[in-house]
Formats: C-alpha cells, sequence, structure tokens
C-alpha cells in the first residue's frame, strides 16, 4: 500500500501543475534566443539572452538582477535577501549560452525553434542549461506560495554565466572580481544530471583538468633518413617513447609525483558506486569502443569518476601526406590531457610534468611544454550538511531513494569552490538521453518539473538544518 502524500507535498505539485502551462511558455520564449557564445556573430543574441533572463528574475521577485559585463559574453547575477538574517546564504549556478546548432546538422526541426513531443520538448539549450536554470524560478513560487513566506527561507543568490560552452574564458576573474557579492556558504550547480529517469542520483564531485602541449625539436629542418637515419635522434620516434613511457604494465600514470594527495576512495563511495544499475556492455557501445581498459584494482566507474588520468589527445611529426617521404622530421607534437581528482593540484602536477618530460627525451632533442588553464577538481563529503539537504529534497520530489555519482569531466564550478571557500553540490535533472550538444537534444518535461518541486523543498530544508550541523 502506498504511503499518503504529505501535505507541503501536495501543495508544491498543485502549485507546479497549476503554472506548469506558464512556465513553459516562458522557457520557450527564452529558448528561441540563439545565445550561442562561441559564434561571434552571436554576440548580440547572447546579450539579448541575459537581459531577457534579468527581467524575468526581477519578474519572478528578486529584486536585484543584474547583467555582468566581462570581456566576452555577460553573464546574470540575482540575489533575493531572506527575512531572517541568521539563515545560510546559497549561490546557484548555471549558463546562458548554448553550443551551436543548425537544421542541417541533423536536426528533425529547427534548433532555435522548440517543439514538444509527447513528454518531451526539443530545443538546443532546452536542458544544457536553459531548463534547467529555469526550474528555479518555477522553485522558489513554489516555495514561498506554499510555506506562506515573502522571502526565500535562504539568502539566495544566482550566477547564470554566459561562457560555459566557449571554456569560461573570463569566469574565474569575475567570480575574484565580484567574491564579495557572491559570498555563500554553499554552492548548487545545476548544470548536471542524473544516472537515469528511473534512478534519482546526486552529484558529489567533479574532477579537474590540466592540459599541455609538448613540442619536440631535433635537425635545424628536415633530413635525408638514408644519408642521416640511425645516427641522429628522430623527434618523432622521440614523440612515440615519450607517449609509451606515460603509463606503467598497470595502466597507472608513470610521472614521478603526479598522485600525491590524490584522496581515495572509502569503502562506502565503493559500496554506493557499485549499487548504481552499470551496464558495462551497454556504456561500451555508448562509447563506441570495443574493450575497457585503465588502472588495476578499480573498476570502470571507479575509473572515470574518481581516479586521476593522463590522456593522449594527439601526436604528430613529420610526412603526413600520401605516399612515402623518406625524412627524419624535424620537429614533433605531443597533446596530453590530465584528470585530476580531490587532492591534487593542478601547478603541482604541471610541476611534475615540467621535471618528467625532459628525462624521457635522448641528447639532441629539444622540448618546449605549454599549458592551457587548469581546472581545480571538487568534492563535497558524503556527510557534508548542504548534500543532505540537497539528497532529501530530491527524495521527496521523486519519492524514491537517491543514489550517489560523480562526474568525470571538469568544469568552471571548481573556480566557485575554489574562490569562495564553499562547498558544491549538484542538483541537475537531465539524463543521457537528453543528447547535450548534440541535434535534437531535448528535456523530458516530468524531470523538468521534479526539478521545480525539488528547488522548492531544498530552501526550507538547508534553513532547517544547516544552522544544526555538526
Amino acid at each position: 500500500m502506498s504511503q499518503p502524500v504529505d501535505s507541503a507535498v501536495s501543495a508544491v505539485r498543485t502549485y507546479i501543475e497549476q503554472h506548469r502551462s506558464a512556465f513553459l511558455d516562458d522557457l520557450t520564449a527564452w529558448l528561441r534566443i540563439p545565445s550561442v557564445s562561441a559564434r561571434p556573430d552571436h554576440a548580440p543574441d547572447v546579450r539579448r539572452s541575459a537581459d531577457w533572463l534579468a527581467a524575468e528574475l526581477r519578474r519572478t521577485g528578486f529584486p536585484t538582477a543584474e547583467v555582468w559585463q566581462t570581456p566576452g559574453a555577460p553573464a546574470v547575477y540575482a540575489e533575493w535577501p531572506s527575512d531572517d538574517p541568521d539563515a545560510p546564504t546559497v549561490l546557484v549556478y548555471g549558463h546562458h549560452d548554448v553550443q551551436p546548432a543548425a537544421r542541417e546538422d541533423g536536426w528533425d526541426s529547427e534548433p532555435f525553434e522548440p517543439v514538444v513531443r509527447g513528454n518531451r520538448l526539443y530545443a538546443r539549450g532546452a536542458a544544457d542549461d536553459k531548463g534547467q536554470v529555469f526550474f528555479h524560478t518555477l522553485g522558489v513560487r513554489a516555495h514561498l506560495a506554499t510555506t506562506g513566506r515573502t522571502t526565500p527561507a535562504v539568502h539566495l543568490k544566482l550566477l547564470i554565466e554566459g561562457e560555459e560552452e566557449s571554456g569560461s574564458p573570463h569566469f574565474r576573474a569575475l567570480v575574484e572580481q565580484h567574491a564579495d557579492r557572491l559570498a555563500a556558504d554553499a554552492v548548487i550547480v545545476s548544470d548536471t544530471g542524473m544516472w537515469s529517469e528511473d534512478t534519482p542520483t546526486v552529484c558529489t564531485g567533479m574532477r579537474g583538468l590540466a592540459e599541455c602541449e609538448i613540442r619536440l625539436y631535433g635537425p635545424d629542418q628536415d633530413i635525408h633518413s638514408g644519408s642521416f637515419g640511425g645516427a641522429v635522434p628522430n623527434p618523432a620516434t622521440a614523440a612515440a617513447r615519450l607517449v609509451a613511457a606515460l603509463h606503467d604494465e598497470h595502466a597507472r600514470v608513470a610521472i614521478p609525483g603526479f598522485y600525491d594527495g590524490v584522496v581515495e576512495l572509502t569503502d562506502r563511495e565503493r559500496e554506493l558506486f557499485a549499487e548504481l544499475p552499470f551496464d558495462e556492455q551497454r556504456w561500451l557501445r555508448t562509447a563506441k569502443s570495443h574493450g575497457t581498459l585503465g588502472e588495476t584494482g578499480y573498476s570502470t566507474l571507479e575509473r572515470i569518476w574518481a581516479r586521476p588520468t593522463a590522456e593522449v589527445n594527439g601526436i604528430g611529426g613529420g610526412y603526413q601526406g600520401p605516399g612515402s617521404k623518406t625524412i627524419i622530421p624535424s620537429s614533433a607534437m605531443v597533446k596530453l590531457s590530465f584528470r585530476l581528482v580531490a587532492g591534487q593540484d593542478p601547478e603541482h602536477v604541471q610541476k611534475a610534468v615540467l621535471a618528467w618530460a625532459p628525462g624521457q627525451l635522448p641528447e639532441g632533442i629539444r622540448c618546449e611544454i605549454s599549458f592551457s588553464p587548469a581546472t581545480r577538481p571538487c568534492l563535497t563529503p558524503l556527510d557534508h550538511p548542504a548534500l543532505r539537504s540537497v539528497a532529501r529534497a530530491m527524495g521527496r520530489a521523486f519519492e524514491k531513494p537517491v543514489r550517489f555519482t560523480r562526474e568525470g569531466g571538469s568544469g568552471p564550478a571548481a573556480d566557485l569552490q575554489d574562490v569562495l571557500g564553499a562547498p558544491v553540490l549538484f542538483l541537475g535533472i537531465s539524463v543521457p538521453s537528453d543528447g547535450w550538444h548534440a541535434p535534437n537534444e531535448k528535456v523530458e518535461l516530468d524531470l523538468l518539473l521534479k526539478g521545480a518541486e525539488t528547488s522548492a523543498y531544498l530552501w526550507n530544508d538547508l534553513a532547517e538544518h544547516w544552522r544544526h550541523a555538526p
């Protein structure tokens, strides 16, 4: 026999259902704005998207909603203080820019003309990330309407950036510039997803990222392999040997000091990962791969969520055209990326690479190593009170046990943790089939409304439990 729904849940669901149509109409209007940050010709659209969102947040009730300029695309900041001065402060992060999209890419409809088919809304940005940003507007209205409050139970802030799909080149500087106004006890990131429609999950962390390009130089020009081969060092051969030395026989990264500080998985975390309904063969089909490979002693999920990696993203040198050209090339190149986990310092990893790489090269080969800006990893402990609140709120909305995951990728959320010193939590309702960055991106409407419902419960839960946290 099913358990009766408590009155607070019933009231929130009733409010959301009554306002469903208007909410979707507003979201559809926002999705029509092609806010493609990677395309300079869409810069006016990205600005229009920011202006639209700021106006909508003011209409929702936020007394402060501003467009913040950057050297690139604008971000939106909003703030709604609670009437309880002792309430915790929560900052919600998301982004309003989207990936490029065109009908000829394989879309069944125009990507910026939203279409509802059944229970799905198709449009660029439906899931990544406008839909997941926008459910907070309905959530906070439901929170107020069903509690009788005139202000949220927490001091609520939003920071919605406009360059996430372009690598967030100005995001950290923006956060540093406005650190006082952005100060928060916790950050909620709504730019992620769940395991599946039937398995609600909360992400507890993302890996960091360090990238470098190593250029190897030998002879001052391409030279004849018959006249000089076997007697002078070859940069292309050196590149291959460098790559071969990157891992040991157990697929561990062989760079001395690489694992310094790594926070190891606890037994409980490994148990929680193992409880997820993971189908490795289905995952391989999604990966378009014919086998798994990775660090010995760890499962596939553990490898992609909680272990650091080193990957070769590109390697080249010498003649690349048709037929043969018997030369020793003057140069070669290797591009590497390192996914980092909690406890690793990107700067330390960069120094380790700088110390390691020259030692793999023969005399007569010199190298130049350049690094891209790094992203720090972030991880929230399972027993953190804010994480408990997110899990409880989602559990009420979905009426199912909530499980925990991590993200194998990296994102700007770590900058918020790093600069603001606040724990990062993830609240997302997107599912893998939503097709982020792909043709026919969509969002499941029922899940979108569950996101709003979760948001409606979350602010009370945080306010009730934060001050009693150990």
